[in-house]
């Protein structure tokens, strides 16, 4: 019981710092918008260009500063992703199969449906390769838009969304390792394999002081990044090695998801958003919709994402696999799935992986954006409109202070 009391309070201490990151995060990309459609626009963009760091003959670490947020800060956020991953495969909402059956059978539908809808606009064009972009859902916009609904919402439906999002993001994750790598050298990956062990190693041996993790890790993103695999994977990596357990203790892990959990939030992914919104709008952008890398991305999020949850969710309720959370009905999983289609960050990060190209870049964000406004007002409607099932007092006073 207080292990749950817990685990209740950690989703609480995650759900609020993520909602109030998703509203921060559109301040952000109006701001971005603004400039990028300003005399200030060009400024922007030389700023972004601009190199730091440092490089030697044995050393490369000097990059532009918007390769530096896309790979550095990044790496920071996808560090918190795997916190999260770990936290929920060992004590939380996908810890048994039971739990994790609903979440895991949403995410792979809403991960399947719309990288098809993609494929079949794209295929045999230069643009095949975003088939990924219409995969993500972002968490922080999600459960910002649907912490605007308050009580009108059961606890079980925001966990489930959470839950959900947390499979995509290690869905999301294991495609960009695998299809969105570029040439591979053996060398640096076997620095980072000798690293990775040695990150084991000290998880076995009871090791519990963070710095013998974090400080390895920052020099496994350094070979990671020159080793062709997205540097970003080092975060995901560090953070499956750290310690936790499920006891009442506080786990290592579990000290650091609440010291980087608001920063990643508050700073890391509003910096991400600004630096990767600032579109200049032009009148090829509204004729790019109905192009074939514009409808696959606009189709797959606004009708892959709710189609992909809700059929395999239905499928598996039909099997007895699993059952619907508590208080939830089948409109609200509607406008979940709805939700789901907000790609918005995590979509722009793979759009920036799959093209080269700067106006393909510009195109894909535009349709990300419109997809992700449209995806984010339909749910949020459908949601505010349906009452649902009515939800005992003692648990509904529950649940608000929660």
């Amino acid at each position: 019981m207080i292990r749950q009391l817990i685990n209740l309070t950690v989703f609480k201490s995650f759900l609020q710092s993520a909602s109030a990151g998703g509203l921060i995060l559109i301040v952000c990309v109006i701001l971005s918008l603004v400039v990028a459609n300003s005399p200030l626009g060009p400024g922007l963009e030389t700023f972004l260009a601009t190199e730091v760091g440092y490089a030697s003959e044995s050393i490369g670490l000097r990059y532009p500063i918007l390769l530096w947020v896309n790979d550095g800060l990044m790496a920071i956020f996808f560090l918190l992703v795997g916190l999260e991953i770990k936290r929920e495969l060992v004590e939380g909402e996908l810890s048994s199969f039971k739990q994790a059956a609903l979440p895991i059978f949403a995410a792979l539908g809403g991960v399947a449906v719309p990288a098809i809808i993609y494929s079949l606009f794209n295929m045999g064009t230069p643009t095949a390769s975003g088939w990924g972009i219409p995969m993500a859902t972002d968490i922080a916009f999600a459960i910002g838009l649907l912490s605007l609904l308050g009580n009108r919402v059961p606890l079980g439906l925001k966990i489930f969304l959470t839950a959900l999002a947390i499979v995509d993001d290690l869905v999301a994750i294991l495609v960009i390792a695998v299809f969105y790598s570029t040439d591979l050298h053996l060398q640096y990956l076997l620095y980072v394999g000798g690293l990775l062990a040695l990150l084991v190693a000290f998880n076995r041996l009871g090791i519990t002081n963070l710095l013998f993790y974090l400080v390895p890790g920052a020099v496994m993103w350094y070979f990671i990044h020159h080793s062709g695999v997205h540097a970003t994977l080092a975060g995901v990596l560090t953070a499956l090695t750290i310690p936790t357990n499920e006891t009442d203790q506080e786990s290592p892990l579990e000290r650091l998801e609440h010291a980087i959990v608001k920063p990643v939030n508050f700073l890391i992914m509003p910096i991400f958003a600004f630096v990767n919104t600032n579109i200049r709008f032009e009148e090829s952008m509204v004729a790019g919709l109905a192009s074939p890398l514009g409808l696959g991305i606009l189709l797959g999020l606004f009708l892959g994402k709710p189609i992909g949850i809700m059929l395999l969710s239905w499928l598996s309720v039909r099997l007895r696999i699993s059952s619907l959370p508590s208080y939830v009905t089948w409109g609200q999983m509607l406008g979940a799935g709805l939700l789901a289609g907000v790609g918005f960050t995590m979509s722009i990060f793979i759009a920036l992986l799959s093209f080269q190209e700067e106006l393909f870049q510009t195109n894909a964000k535009f349709a990300i954006l419109v997809a992700s406004l449209v995806s984010g007002l339909a749910g949020y409607l459908v949601l505010k409109n349906n009452k649902g099932k009515n939800i005992p007092d003692e648990l509904e006073n529950i649940e608000t202070k929660l």
